[in-house]
């Protein structure tokens, strides 16, 4: 890529988790149907420029008080299913410069893992990505480039199938359920339509340096890399 990664330390040497960085990061909002290829996207945007990838998968809320079934059978493709408020926080606070301590989820049993956090620190550019990254209007101020992947659902659902089956040892026949009951059906409620809060649409069968190319072209055209550069 054209620019080569940029080294930030944001937290000085004693450890501290208080400490921020000396200036506010550059907030990158991707977002994208599930499968359209925006985590592979957001990480090596975070690789190439030095920064940090957050995506939304901490923040689904704690179901510990129903039946284990009953917690199976929730839509987690549905933005109700996210803690928005306690989200909004922390992004808030990462887009500040600051460290916050956020919840660890435990999706074997769709439960928050009781009295543990880990500590998560912004860089010099916070690549924000979820299938929500651009729904909740709380979200959209923190945000200086907000891009959109806009994928086929053939193709969403090819790579979903393909992970599914190869990282959680899924069927094809509950995938195919799965995204036919709640998947599609939400994210044609929720995620298609939140590409009209995008500055930039990219096509999700492109090749991911070329999309990587597109978002760092913007970045330039905004100044968003210049000013970052000169802060380092």
């Amino acid at each position: 890529m054209s620019e080569a990664p940029v080294t930030v330390t944001p937290t000085d040497d004693s450890g501290d988790r208080t400490a921020r960085l000396p200036f506010p990061p550059i907030v990158l909002a991707i977002a994208g149907c599930s499968g359209s290829g925006k985590t592979t996207l957001a990480a090596e945007l975070a690789r190439t420029l030095g920064g940090v990838h957050f995506h939304f998968d901490n923040y689904y809320r704690d179901l510990a008080t129903m039946p284990l079934a009953q917690r199976a059978l929730e839509n987690f493709d549905d933005p109700a299913l996210i803690e928005s408020p306690l989200l909004a926080d922390h992004m808030r606070t990462l887009a500040a410069g600051c460290p916050i301590e956020r919840p660890l989820y435990d999706f074997s049993t769709y439960t928050r893992i009781p009295g543990r956090t880990e500590t998560f620190r912004p860089g010099p550019f916070l690549i924000v990505e979820g299938i929500f990254a651009l729904y909740y209007p709380e979200l959209l101020p923190l945000y200086q480039l907000r891009a959109y992947i806009d994928t086929p659902d053939e193709l969403c659902f090819e790579r979903r199938l393909k992970r599914d089956i190869e990282e959680r040892g899924r069927s094809p026949e509950s995938i195919r359920r799965q995204y036919e009951a709640t998947v599609r059906p939400s994210s044609l409620a929720f995620v298609r339509p939140s590409a009209a809060h995008a500055d930039l649409i990219l096509d999700g069968t492109g090749a991911l340096d070329w999309k990587v190319e597109r978002v760092l072209t913007e970045m330039r055209t905004r100044g968003l890399m210049l000013g970052a550069f000169k802060r380092v």
